[in-house]
């Protein structure tokens, strides 16, 4: 690329945001997994705390149509950006930010609470997807292979499996029992009741990136029917956080419109 065609993306990169937002991910209903609808809905959560249009494009092939094979990704005029951090650092080079008002040290920690449920929440989730057979028996193989035709289906399904317990065992979760999944979601949800105390939000009046990624995790977790409630009734003993995500669907999912 030029530096005359890297002045003009960055230019480009700069101007206000698009009404003609998309946002590309899997099919709800008969399609997407648990993990990649939190991370789904994390996203929508924090378009919508910056006040942004975008519009949901569902697609069966989102996956691989996904710069990083991860979704969601959002197209915004010539940018194709996926997954939550670069969206929201791409938001945040067009002057939009839900942290301005943060201390650099509070930046810090909600970071780090922010890597916290990825690699808890995010990794439970794809452990009930992948490594317990139920619910990759009766869930996972439907609505993963129902984007393909007989035998691909099959075909395309044996090698996510393989990819995803390969990836799990690296993080050393592949090895791990359910009981020590839903305790690490419980030790987890003990550590985000903490910081948020009686508070309403982590930092400060008003949410943040982190509510929105909280908020997508715990709530497909408590919405997404599976063949074993354990992972739901886990997150339903902390009504701390069972409030914020309550306070946070009514904010920004439930707004009646005004006649």
């Amino acid at each position: 690329m030029s530096l005359y065609d890297k002045i003009q993306l960055e230019m480009k990169a700069q101007e206000p945001w698009p009404k003609d937002v998309r946002l590309f991910q899997p099919y709800e209903v008969e399609q997407i997994l648990l993990p990649d609808n939190a991370n789904c809905l994390a996203v929508q959560t924090f378009l919508k705390m910056c006040n942004l249009e975008y519009k949901v494009d569902p697609r069966p092939n989102a996956e691989a149509m996904s710069p990083t094979g991860k979704v969601p990704f959002i197209k915004c005029g010539a940018f194709i950006i996926a997954e939550m951090e670069p969206i929201v650092q791409f938001v945040g080079g067009k002057g939009i930010t839900l942290t301005e008002s943060m201390s650099m040290e509070d930046k810090a920690d909600m970071r780090a609470y922010m890597t916290l449920v990825n690699n808890v929440l995010g990794n439970a989730e794809m452990y009930i997807c992948w490594c317990d057979d139920e619910t990759y028996r009766e869930v996972t193989k439907a609505r993963y292979g129902s984007i393909y035709p007989w035998p691909l289906n099959h075909i395309q399904v044996w090698t996510k499996r393989s990819e995803e317990l390969k990836r799990l065992k690296v993080l050393g979760w592949q090895q791990k029992t359910l009981e020590e999944v839903y305790n690490d979601v419980e030790t987890c949800c003990q550590a985000l009741t903490d910081r948020l105390d009686k508070n309403d939000f982590f930092f400060g009046s008003k949410p943040t990136e982190l509510e929105a990624l909280i908020f997508g995790h715990l709530y497909t977790i408590l919405t997404t029917p599976l063949p074993n409630s354990a992972l739901a009734d886990t997150v339903k003993n902390f009504p701390e956080l069972i409030n914020l995500i309550k306070r946070i669907e009514k904010t920004y999912f439930k707004r009646e419109t005004n006649h």
